[in-house]
Parts: structure tokens; sequence; C-alpha cells
């Protein structure tokens, strides 16, 4: 099968307009070769479940503390023009080039599995009666780079507790759209389609988790993930699944779709951490997209655990083995 044009494309980005190129040519260069292979296992781990996770709690003023930062916030225009969303495209403008195609309007999120209230909503309808807040959040892709974004949302766990979620639901399984018409990336099979994630679900109730409907006080662009999409700051982006059709409240940790396509590079939870490398590259280290600073030589910094939000979220994870489940 010949390549897709958007995929030669993307091979030629110039160097000035990307970040890591080596890294993305060798990763351009296995999508091909892992599209073509079996569904490998869920994770990285294949002997079981994970640990229950402990009880955490989280005081008011720690809480407060993760909402803002003093960083230097990446411009709009870097925001919304150097984008991972494989729907559109593997080139990071490529998103912000097709996905005016996306239709964002109506847009219907399906809540079901081990609930008591399961219900197929509007968007208008599933955000009724919650309060949109603005955070200042960072994002850190598995690649190397960063930004820093002020995000506009509801907290998911105030939403989820509608659906009363019953004691069964250990997990919380998400989809994207998957509509070759409007998502031109999805004609090409460099990922198995739909698009899926998951979060443990003391993960997806933790107050830090943000269902974005808007950045920089705008409504959310379709190459950021229109109309909703998850925000989960302490993790790599690609847990921050975008445009939401499904919510599900599983018994099992689900399949999500990075792990699905190579279990030994991206394992469930996918936490920020400068200890746990890349097979491929180091994870000590990225590079800030923020201020007028060149996306190539955006000066590198030291990555922290959990993506700095370690007082907030380090709770969740003791006594789990962080490398076995990466």
């Amino acid at each position: 099968m010949p390549m897709p044009a958007s995929l030669r494309d993307a091979l030629r980005i110039p160097a000035a307009e990307i970040t890591d190129e080596a890294v993305y040519r060798d990763r351009r260069r296995l999508l091909g070769l892992m599209a073509a292979a079996p569904t490998l296992a869920l994770s990285g781990c294949a002997d079981a479940e994970p640990p229950p996770p402990p009880k955490a709690s989280i005081s008011p003023a720690q809480l407060k503390s993760g909402f803002r930062t003093a960083e230097e916030l990446t411009r709009y225009e870097d925001a919304t023009t150097y984008n991972n969303f494989y729907e559109f495209g593997t080139g990071k403008a490529d998103p912000s080039q097709a996905a005016k195609t996306l239709r964002t309007r109506p847009w219907t999120v399906t809540v079901s599995g081990e609930c008591a209230k399961p219900g197929k909503l509007e968007l208008a309808d599933l955000l009724k009666g919650l309060k949109p807040e603005e955070r200042i959040y960072r994002l850190r892709c598995v690649e190397g780079w960063s930004m820093v974004i002020p995000w506009l949302g509801v907290p998911l766990g105030a939403l989820l507790k509608r659906f009363e979620p019953t004691s069964k639901a250990k997990y919380v399984a998400f989809t994207t759209l998957a509509d070759p018409k409007q998502m031109p990336g999805v004609r090409y099979a460099s990922i198995d389609w739909p698009y899926v994630e998951g979060l443990r679900i003391d993960e997806a109730m933790h107050p830090l988790t943000l269902l974005a409907t808007g950045l920089y006080g705008k409504p959310m662009p379709q190459q950021n993930g229109a109309p909703v999409r998850l925000v989960v700051p302490w993790k790599y982006g690609f847990k921050s699944i975008k445009s939401i059709v499904e919510i599900r409240f599983v018994e099992t940790m689900p399949p999500t779709a990075w792990n699905q396509l190579q279990p030994e590079e991206y394992g469930f939870f996918s936490n920020v951490n400068p200890n746990v490398d890349h097979p491929r590259w180091s994870q000590k280290t990225e590079r800030r997209i923020s201020g007028t600073a060149s996306k190539l030589f955006a000066e590198r910094i030291p990555t922290r655990m959990f993506n700095g939000y370690a007082e907030q979220v380090a709770g969740m994870y003791k006594g789990l083995d962080l490398k076995k489940w990466f």
C-alpha cells in the first residue's frame, strides 16, 4: 500500500518546525510496522493487574497549589498549531490545518458500564450545573516537549459522580470519535481506531483531573480536542484523550491505544517519571515551548516527578513499583 500523502508530508517537515527530529522520524517509521503487527497484550507487565490503590488524601492547600503556576505560558499560537492528534495526521501542523472538518455541534457522550445511572447525553446536558474553572497546567509529551496552558473545564470527578459508579467500577475507559469523513487520519491504519484511553477510578476522581472544554479563555479548538477532552496533568500527554464520545466504568484495566500498539514503550499508567526512560530516548529532560522560544531550540529543563504534581498525586501510588507499572 502506498504511503499516505499526509505521512509523506509529515516526514518532510523542516527541522525548524519540529522538536526532536530523530525521535519523530523513528516513531513515524515504526507506526507503519506496528500497524501491520497483531495486537499486543494490554500491559508491558503481563503478569497481573496492579495492586489496589492506597487510600490517599489531599489537603485543600495542596489542591489549590496545583491549579496555578508562575511559569511562563506557552503562546496561544504555539499551543494551537503544534499538536499531536493523529486523527488529523501525524505531522505537528496537520491538526490545525485539517481539524476544521470536525463538527462539534451537536455532540453526544455516552456514559455506561458499572454505574447506576447510565446515559447518553448532549454535551450541554452532560455539563449542566457544573461550574467551569480555569487552571494553568503543564502538559508534557512523552517525546520530550512540554507546554504550560491555561485550561477551561470542570472537574471530571464531579461529572462522574452523577452517574453513580458502583463498587465494581475500578477503572474509567474513554473513547474518541473516529469518523473518517471528518478525520482524514482515521482513513489510515496508523492506530487501531478508535483511540481509547483509561484511568484508574481514583485517578479519574482526583481533583486535578479536568474535563476540558476550552483554553486561554476561549472554546476548545478542534485541533486541541474539541469540544471536550481530558487533561491529566501528571501524566504524559497521550493520556489526555481528545474529542470524547464515550465514557465507561469498568472492573478491569481497559485497553489503551498506544499500549495496544507497543506495550513495551507505553504503559497503562504513563506517569511522568524522569527515572523511567522510554526504550528509545531519555525522559530526564524536556523541551519547554513557552514565550517566543523556537520549538526546535527551546531550553531543555529537568523533568520533574509526576510533572511537578507529586505533592498532590504521589499518595495514590504509594507501594506501587513505578518502573514495573510504568
